[in-house]
């Protein structure tokens, strides 16, 4: 009996340019909840309220504390490299006098990338952190709202983040702003009561 082997199909990868010209022709939304990771359209999980809710508290504390030393982006586009353009949660970026309007942010302008993770913890720790350390990312914080927690990863290589801590309560400050101090009862949206 002969078996034959039979090549697997191509998958085809999108790249950054692809990604931007479905979005103008009209195939992927302005609202479609979907963002590029390697070459492939990825789609995103659905925001809850205590995500919705700590995205605000984040945004709202970062922006006063930051906001003459930053632009602070939310769900937004990051440019990683050619075939990655996540929307991270929140990104700090390095202020530009044209506030992004010539170019979208990339790695390389980020100080610090924050994902609010419930349902999407897994996702976020193993397959988007991984790619903020390659690119160069220099900090990112995965707020664990199952544990409560927020584990902030540092000093990024192309094999990952090698500064890991998580915080569990007390204080945290980002790198790139050692004097701001957020307490971690001010980001965790309360806990719905059972």
């Amino acid at each position: 009996m002969r078996t034959e082997l039979q090549a697997l199909p191509a998958r085809r990868r999108f790249d950054v340019d692809d990604y931007h010209a479905m979005v103008r022709a009209g195939i992927l939304a302005e609202g479609d909840r979907v963002e590029l990771i390697e070459g492939e359209l990825v789609e995103m999980h659905a925001i809850g309220s205590r995500h919705f809710a700590c995205v605000m508290r984040l945004n709202r504390l970062l922006v006063l504390a930051l906001a003459e030393q930053t632009a602070v982006s939310v769900q937004s586009s990051l440019r990683l490299d050619r075939f990655s353009e996540p929307e991270p949660d929140l990104v700090v970026l390095r202020p530009r006098g044209d506030d992004y309007a010539t170019a979208l942010p990339g790695a390389s302008e980020a100080l610090l990338v924050i994902e609010v993770a419930d349902t999407s913890l897994v996702y976020d720790r193993t397959v988007k952190l991984p790619l903020y350390a390659k690119a160069g990312v220099p900090e990112v914080w995965i707020v664990d709202l199952t544990t409560a927690a927020v584990e902030i990863h540092r000093q990024p290589s192309a094999a990952g983040y090698h500064h890991h801590q998580r915080i569990t309560e007390g204080r945290l400050a980002p790198a790139a702003f050692p004097d701001m101090k957020l307490e971690l009862t001010e980001v965790l949206p309360p806990t719905p009561a059972e």
